[in-house]
């Protein structure tokens, strides 16, 4: 028996001896706009996925959440690695309401706009063991008790401030490189200006403290002399810590709307009589100035030169050239139609041709005098003004 080979069947070529790679290419070229709107979309769909994966940053300063430099992410980190569990809330029910279910708890309250008022502040600092309040504005120094007052400023070229006190969190942390408020209260550290002022201000049983800088908790400046070790002993102290940064929907609602005395600045109860009175010496002192009214019977004539002088005067202060030549011009053509009895309704091209035939000039001549010449100056004003007064004698002597 004789064994037949099975022939393969023939491959389909084109003419430059390829299989499939000009057709390949020429289906790219064709989709190549598809091909393009495809890949954008799948980078897009890449990046949303990997940022849901990776959460979600918060770009408000102090956030834990927030891995910018002036974000705080860094010192929340460090925490819940020694052991703290950092809560974040982004509201005051939500915060009390965290609270109350913790035994021992420390508030960080960061509210730079004021969003909470007095009550609310006050509400917090009684439900937590311990709260920190972060350069705070006096609306909420004033919900943290009479002890706490503002005291200015850490000065420009002090970059490394020194304890100075005995605060066991203070002195174990030492020196810290900070720039902000200062305040008074029972306990002061890290003196300001003023004498018994600090960054760092606490109660009396320290479970109110108030820092007066951000530098001391942001990513940026955290790792700077004893930044972090203060950050760390004054938030580490309790196993729970609720990071707070209150929003809009934090401003406590109210049925009643605010009347103007509430709108208005306290200062305005002192400067209202202030600018009353001496809005009243003003008067007092402008009426002796100029003396006593003098009373004169109306009606009053006033001239008619008097007038015209008046007004121009008043034109070559204002310097109104334009104005006073419509004004002259105006004035001559009404004073020539009336003399050749136009009547009321008299065009100025029939009182040019009244007044050149009177005249015995070229139309044209008149027509450029009484209508097209514009001065450009005072001084040409004045000769027009002249070259009119001649023009309009002459026409009613003849």
């Amino acid at each position: 028996m004789t064994m037949v080979a099975n022939e393969a069947p023939p491959v389909e070529s084109d003419q430059a001896g390829g299989s499939t790679g000009p057709g390949l290419s020429s289906w790219i070229r064709k989709h190549r706009t598809w091909l393009a709107l495809g890949a954008v979309l799948v980078a897009l769909v890449t990046y949303l996925a990997v940022t849901n994966m990776s959460g979600t940053a918060d770009p408000r300063t102090l956030s834990a959440r927030n891995p910018a430099p002036d974000g705080a992410m860094a010192a929340a980190e460090i925490l819940g690695r020694h052991g703290v569990n950092v809560t974040t809330t982004d509201s005051f029910d939500q915060t009390m309401s965290v609270a109350s279910d913790k035994d021992r708890a420390t508030i960080l309250l960061y509210d730079p706009r004021g969003y909470l008022d007095r009550a609310r502040v006050e509400e917090l600092a009684a439900a937590a063991d311990r709260v920190v309040v972060v350069k705070p504005r006096l609306k909420t120094l004033n919900g943290l008790g009479p002890a706490f007052k503002p005291g200015g400023v850490i000065p420009g070229d002090q970059t490394v401030v020194e304890p100075g006190c005995s605060v066991e969190d203070a002195t174990a942390a030492g020196p810290v490189s900070a720039q902000g408020s200062v305040f008074s209260g029972p306990k002061v550290c890290y003196s300001g200006p003023t004498e018994g002022t600090g960054l760092y201000a606490a109660s009396a049983d320290g479970r109110v403290i108030v820092l007066g800088s951000t530098d001391i908790l942001d990513n940026e400046h955290l790792a700077l002399q004893g930044n972090a070790a203060l950050a760390l002993r004054t938030l580490g102290n309790n196993p729970e810590l609720l990071w707070y940064l209150p929003g809009v929907k934090d401003v406590a609602a109210t049925d009643k709307a605010p009347t103007l005395s509430e709108l208005a600045p306290a200062w305005l109860a002192y400067a209202g009589p202030w600018l009353g009175a001496v809005t009243l010496l003003a008067i007092l002192w402008r009426g002796r100035r100029m003396g006593p009214l003098v009373f004169e019977p109306l009606p009053v004539v006033v001239k008619a030169a008097e007038t015209a002088e008046g007004r121009a005067r008043l034109y070559q202060d204002a310097r109104a050239i334009n104005r006073a030549a419509g004004n002259l011009r105006a004035g001559t053509l009404s004073r020539l139609a009336r003399h050749f009895n136009l009547g009321a309704d008299a065009t100025t091209d029939a009182v040019v041709d009244a007044a050149a035939r009177r005249l015995e000039r070229p139309g044209p001549e008149v027509h450029s005098v009484l209508v097209d010449f514009m001065p450009g100056t005072e001084g040409q004003l004045v000769q027009w003004a002249q070259e009119l007064e001649r023009m309009e004698e002459e026409a009613k002597n003849r």
